[in-house]
């Protein structure tokens, strides 16, 4: 059973956009704070009803894990 839901980060002009790894969730904000904002709340939509151990999470709350890719400039 997972227990972290992870994200990979990106940013494209303007707006950062959070992919989740192992969850069908994807979401965007133009900050980084806004952006964790919407994971969390896109996390809890997406639990919310169901059965959390048939998605293969032990919570219906789990921690959530971020990864930034920072792009390299020439």
């Amino acid at each position: 059973m997972r227990n972290i839901a992870q994200f990979s980060i990106t940013k494209d002009g303007e707006v950062y956009t959070a992919s989740g790894i192992e969850l069908s969730i994807v979401t965007q904000a133009e900050d980084l704070d806004t952006l964790m904002e919407h994971i969390r709340e896109a996390v809890a939509l997406h639990f919310e009803g169901e059965d959390a151990a048939a998605l293969s999470y032990s919570s219906s709350e789990p921690s959530i894990l971020v990864n930034y890719e920072l792009p390299m400039h020439a």
